[in-house]
């Protein structure tokens, strides 16, 4: 790991119903987990701030199928799917970002609609070292938005899966987000 002064840590929707046996569950999405306890301890122990998104959806989101969206409901305000794993291992300095809260706005992004670039701004952050679920959505949209806010994002790649609707949309996330400017992390580059 190598965080530093001017860093900031995303961990974005480590939520139950993203885990598997939740409401929209990604495959091995709970894999993720103790990758990023370390480096939230890598965080915490430098200085660097945490930032975790969560969707906090009303009950009658636009994504939703009843209302003629892709997914099934999920990450409801308020309930146990919308609630952080239980393992994730967040301080209690975590800042937390709530997206996708209006009920006819679509947001994967954690900058979409939020005010987490004056909170990143704000802390003086640089960079954005970016682990999630889902890495086809949140995850890429998340970086991508960084990187046209011209911050220098690094997504780190044992950190996060796909939903894969098709075989390779998490490969081609990586890929949009590389072409784009930003930086995968692989395991054995650290």
């Amino acid at each position: 790991m190598s965080l530093q002064a001017g860093d900031a840590l995303l961990v974005v929707d480590i939520q139950n119903d993203f885990c598997p046996g939740g409401a929209l569950g990604v495959s091995a999405g709970d894999e993720v987990i103790p990758v990023l306890n370390r480096w939230i301890g890598e965080a915490g122990a430098k200085g660097v701030p945490i930032f975790a998104t969560r969707d906090w959806h009303p009950a009658d989101h636009i994504s939703f199928r009843q209302r003629g969206g892709p997914w099934p409901p999920h990450c409801v305000q308020g309930t146990h799917g919308a609630e952080f794993h239980p393992d994730l291992r967040l301080p209690p300095d975590a800042q937390i970002v709530s997206k996708a809260t209006t009920p006819d706005v679509e947001s994967y992004s954690a900058f979409g609609d939020t005010d987490l670039v004056k909170r990143l701004r704000d802390a003086g952050v640089k960079r954005v070292w970016i682990g999630g679920l889902a890495q086809d959505y949140c995850v890429r949209y998340s970086s991508l938005d960084a990187i046209k806010q011209g911050f220098e994002v690094h997504v780190i790649v044992d950190a996060t899966r796909a939903v894969n609707l098709s075989p390779e949309d998490g490969r081609h996330a990586l890929q949009e987000i590389k072409r784009a400017g930003g930086i995968l992390e692989e395991p054995a580059q650290r």
